[in-house]
């Protein structure tokens, strides 16, 4: 006798009624939004619900797009805000440089996660309010992005585990997020490394891509 995995268990399924959260969510913000001085919490909720929806149906996804970087740097700083205010976090201003017409093979739900994970790690180092700064354009090898912040920087002592699987130097972190980061960097073929700008403070991220 076969066994075959029920279509309810699968990661379809998983994703069909995951969605069903996030719908009601979206509707919960509709209703909120009725009223005026919960607008800007309604939006947000809104945002969070769609980005949520969108990396879910990107593990049923499996194209290579290539990938306007500004869009999704755009949605990534914006999920970002979202989050640090809802968690009463720091402040984070967000600088920018970028090469016009920069595109990226992959997955923008999966490109979007590397950035949002990236941008809360700086946030999460910060000692109080601080920048990000976001660097990107082709290299003589492909593309070369750029992740820096102006925080206390990465110990030495652990800069060699940084990546590794619930590394966390603070409670109650899941220490998954530069995890995530190296593996979605990896499946496009790219590397990531982790380092201290020259003074010893700020911690740098670099990604080199190939060629899109």
């Amino acid at each position: 006798m076969s066994h075959q995995t029920a279509p309810d268990l699968t990661i379809e399924g998983l994703v069909h009624d995951l969605n069903n959260i996030f719908e009601t969510i979206q509707e919960a913000a509709d209703l909120l939004a009725k009223d005026p001085k919960q607008a800007r919490l309604a939006a947000a909720l809104r945002r969070s619900a769609g980005r949520g929806s969108r990396i879910l149906n990107s593990y049923l996804e499996h194209s290579q797009e290539l990938l306007d970087f500004e869009l999704i740097l755009d949605s990534a700083i914006e999920f970002a805000r979202d989050f640090l205010q809802a968690v009463k976090g720091p402040q984070i201003e967000f600088a920018r440089q970028i090469e016009p017409g920069l595109r990226l093979r992959g997955n923008p739900a999966g490109w979007e996660r590397v950035l949002v994970n990236l941008f809360l790690n700086a946030a999460q180092a910060m000692e109080s309010d601080g920048t990000v700064e976001v660097s990107a354009g082709r290299s003589a090898s492909g593309i070369a992005i750029r992740v820096s912040d102006n925080g206390p920087g990465i110990s030495p002592k652990i800069l060699p585990n940084i990546f590794d699987p619930h590394f966390s130097t603070r409670a109650k972190r899941s220490g998954l997020g530069l995890h995530i980061v190296q593996t979605i960097v990896r499946q496009n073929t790219g590397s990531v490394i982790a380092s201290n700008g020259p003074s010893g403070r700020g911690a740098i991220f670099d990604i080199e891509l190939p060629n899109a």
